[in-house]
């Protein structure tokens, strides 16, 4: 298949810059056998009982850096963890940084230049590691907001908005954004309705941004991301599908770690290790029934997920239906539901 094949226009004004509030007030297009407008708060009549939630935990952190070298202004996005004190980084300007060269952040918060690599990315080595990283990243970075959401500058109001009810797990550099809608509210009231839900550990990174750049979609190589499944959840997977329930991936994170996990039977075991999986058309779902997840870029494997997962057709009829109904898109934008297709 070709990237080509999964474009479609989407009007600017589609793309939201700030989410819906309260959160669960966002819009929810139901996608199955036929498509329904709903809202977020209306998703315990959606499911069903003993339906299993599985959602991820990962915790954003302020991975946006701005800092010099010398006299010459650097900005530095960490998004991918390779150490107590390295990460990969794009950097900009990446091609006036050379190998050895020292960034300061602010005083006593640094790093040095170890390697360069393609597009502009670097691995930074800083002169902190582990949680005093964490902190110095708390103290002076910004939340990396998708590059779609154009303003100046991430706000304090970010900080809140761009995480989720669940998160839990510092490492993330971008937000798993279905789980941005659940509020306390919401979460009460899926369990009244007998609706259990179970973590996994999905550390996203800034690579879910990456375009794909290649014609044919084969050729495309998945960044690798690091993902964790309980021995508690992988049996609450197997238990809820033995009972007859669905496994419902709140956001395509969870779906992937799932799908990364699962046997060719559907059972799930423990995981602990870097995902890169690719999901493409053709793909045979072994875990996950239903998926809830919020509106994609075009040409961007996470459209080639959800077409995979609900169908190709039924999935550009959808999109061209939130378009023309006004349905905000992207991180802070409005969600859907879609059932698997058969």
């Amino acid at each position: 298949m070709k990237t080509a094949d999964f474009d479609f226009e989407l009007p600017p004004d589609r793309i939201a810059t700030h989410p819906a509030r309260p959160r669960d007030s966002a819009r929810l297009l139901l996608v199955g056998e036929t498509l329904s407008d709903r809202i977020v708060r209306e998703l315990p009549d959606l499911l069903r009982p003993g339906d299993l939630l599985v959602y991820n935990d990962t915790r954003v952190i302020p991975a946006r850096l701005t800092g010099a070298r010398g006299a010459v202004k650097v900005e530095a996005t960490l998004h991918k963890r390779e150490g107590d004190d390295a990460w990969a980084a794009f950097a900009r300007p990446g091609k006036r940084l050379k190998v050895g060269d020292t960034v300061a952040f602010a005083p006593g918060f640094s790093a040095v230049v170890e390697e360069k690599r393609e597009g502009g990315e670097v691995r930074l080595r800083f002169n902190v590691g582990g949680a005093g990283l964490f902190a110095k990243l708390h103290e002076h970075g910004f939340m990396p907001l998708p590059p779609y959401i154009r303003r100046d500058a991430p706000d304090e109001q970010d900080r809140a908005d761009y995480q989720t009810v669940f998160a839990a797990k510092e490492g993330a550099v971008a937000a798993p954004t279905a789980g941005l809608h659940f509020t306390p509210e919401l979460l009460a009231a899926l369990e009244a309705k007998g609706i259990k839900r179970v973590p996994v550990t999905l550390h996203v990174g800034a690579g879910t941004f990456l375009p794909v750049k290649v014609e044919d979609i084969a050729e495309h190589r998945m960044h690798a991301e690091y993902g964790e499944i309980s021995p508690d959840t992988a049996e609450a997977v197997n238990a809820t599908r033995a009972a007859g329930g669905r496994v419902v991936a709140v956001g395509t994170t969870a779906l992937r770690l799932l799908e990364s996990a699962a046997s060719g039977d559907g059972r799930l075991a423990p995981f602990a290790a870097e995902t890169d999986i690719f999901i493409t058309p053709g793909y045979r779902f072994r875990a996950v029934d239903v998926l809830l997840t919020n509106f994609h870029l075009p040409r961007s494997t996470l459209f080639m997920l959800v077409c995979a997962f609900a169908g190709m057709e039924r999935m550009k009829a959808a999109y061209a239906h939130a378009i023309a109904s006004g349905y905000r898109f992207y991180s802070y934008g409005d969600t859907s539901l879609l059932m698997r297709a058969p």
